[in-house]
């Protein structure tokens, strides 16, 4: 057996060779917090955090993991993945700082918080939203580019790339690639001075300059800066005074070596209602665009979102969001968000079906739902006992397992009576049959159950107004 040091030198050596072979999102996404646990008579066991990592190894990565081990040491004749998640806790020192390790530059240093750094007289850091940084923007084919002339950008300001013009659709990104620049440039040398505001803001700002006067002091403020970072410039169309203020602050500060960087939901070509000689200045430089993200790049969008909140999520239930979203990478995240938010409120974990009601809710999905359980998951009416269970469950704002249980909890009993009452009037179910599915209960309870509802409906308004929105979310 090889020692401890010869294991993190071996797993080093198959990581260089992976890498090179996947793309950066997959490879950061699925050998981040692994390790080789042990090295014994031709077999190597690769510890992972969880299950998700370990079932993704064994059933895409596998063939390629195997053959890169055994390129690098032939002793190898059998390779296991053991699941430890010991490895994903910060003091455990047994798993590689990937982005550390395999960062093409130097690795920004975190702003804490957000943090306002002074720089130039009225001008201050805190508008830079920390949590954006190039480290955690996941690339993919459709925005590679775009990435590398940012990192470039963010190692060089005022030499490369300048001006840096990046446009794509709403919610592709682009702010936190904006910001990503800001933030690496004060990380690599915090006496820097960057602007970053959008071009609403930068009007604001002229406006008010004029109506006190003192334009000469809003002039020299956005003239000492050394990086200046408009987002969503098309918003300056028909704005006559800000464009020419901004024509004259672009030219000194390009003059002056320092870095411009701008961002527009169109190319610069198609930024018909501003100045040509402002649009002949952002064509001077490099221009890059950002598209929606391919199902690969989206799939490894939502597990970073697991891991930076903390949460497993199925990874069916990843792959259903990733096919049925199709729009931004804001819808994307917004239908992640919604579907946590919802499972901690109902004490469960997001299903196919509660997020493709979530999509369907928000409007996300560009034609029908797709995926292995798309009949499942948009249910036009109720097909099992388990549907009226989860709807009425939901319905309430009650884990569908506290509802089945045995709690005599005010806010449980009805609930389960009702489940009772819809699975044997709408499913059609015997009583014996509706208790095995609570439980066991015996179908005098279940009887009981359904005749008390019954009485209910005739004089409490409230219940029968529950009743018609469950029948409504049944497809009754």
């Amino acid at each position: 057996m090889v020692t401890a040091v010869s294991e993190h030198d071996l797993w080093l050596q198959i990581l260089k060779k992976v890498e090179g072979e996947l793309k950066p999102a997959h490879f950061l996404t699925w050998f981040k917090d692994t390790a080789i646990l042990s090295f014994k008579d031709g077999l190597l066991v690769i510890g992972v955090p969880n299950v998700y990592a370990k079932q993704w190894l064994e059933d895409k990565l596998s063939t390629q993991l195997v053959q890169a081990i055994k390129s690098i040491n032939p002793d190898v004749h059998e390779v296991m993945y053991e699941i430890d998640p010991n490895l994903a806790l910060p003091e455990d020192n047994r798993a590689m700082d990937l982005v550390k390790v395999f960062a093409k530059s130097k690795k920004p240093r975190k702003l804490p918080g957000k943090q306002e750094v002074k720089l130039v007289e009225g001008i201050s850091s805190k508008c830079l939203n920390p949590k954006y940084r190039l480290e955690n923007y996941i690339v993919g084919p459709d925005n590679r580019l775009a990435h590398a002339a940012c990192t470039s950008v963010a190692n060089s300001p005022g030499s490369l790339y300048n001006p840096l013009f990046i446009y794509g659709g709403v919610g592709l990104g682009k702010t936190h690639l904006l910001q990503s620049i800001g933030n690496a440039i004060l990380s690599h040398n915090p006496n820097k001075v960057v602007a970053y505001m959008t071009s609403e803001r930068f009007t604001n700002e002229i406006v008010e300059a004029i109506r006190k006067r003192n334009s000469k002091q809003f002039k020299d403020r956005y003239r000492r800066v050394d990086c200046l970072i408009i987002d969503d410039v098309q918003f300056l169309a028909n704005k006559d005074r800000t464009q020419e203020e901004f024509f004259h602050t672009f030219n000194d500060l390009y003059d002056n070596n320092k870095q411009i960087i701008i961002s527009s939901d169109r190319p610069p070509k198609e930024l018909n209602q501003l100045e040509d000689r402002l649009v002949s200045r952002f064509e001077m430089g490099m221009i890059v665009d950002v598209q929606f993200p391919d199902y690969e790049t989206r799939l490894a969008i939502l597990h970073s979102k697991c891991r930076e909140h903390e949460v497993l999520i199925h990874p069916e239930v990843l792959e259903f969001i990733a096919m049925n979203v199709h729009h931004s990478v804001r819808e994307l995240e917004g239908v992640f968000i919604q579907a946590i938010a919802q499972a901690q409120l109902e004490h469960s974990t997001p299903t196919v079906r509660s997020v493709a009601k979530i999509i369907k809710k928000l409007g996300c999905q560009s034609d029908k739902m797709q995926g292995y359980d798309a009949y499942a998951a948009a249910p036009q009416s109720v097909r099992s006992s388990e549907d009226v269970i989860d709807i009425v469950a939901a319905h309430f704002r009650i884990s569908s397992n506290d509802m089945m249980g045995t709690s005599r909890k005010r806010h449980l009993i009805v609930p389960r009576q009702l489940a009772m009452y819809l699975i044997r009037n709408e499913i059609g179910l015997a009583y014996e049959q509706i208790g095995e599915e609570f439980g066991g209960k015996n179908h005098t309870t279940v009887m009981h159950a359904c005749e008390k509802i019954d009485q209910k409906l005739k004089k409490d308004k409230q219940l029968l107004k529950d009743v018609n929105a469950i029948k409504k979310e049944m497809g009754l």
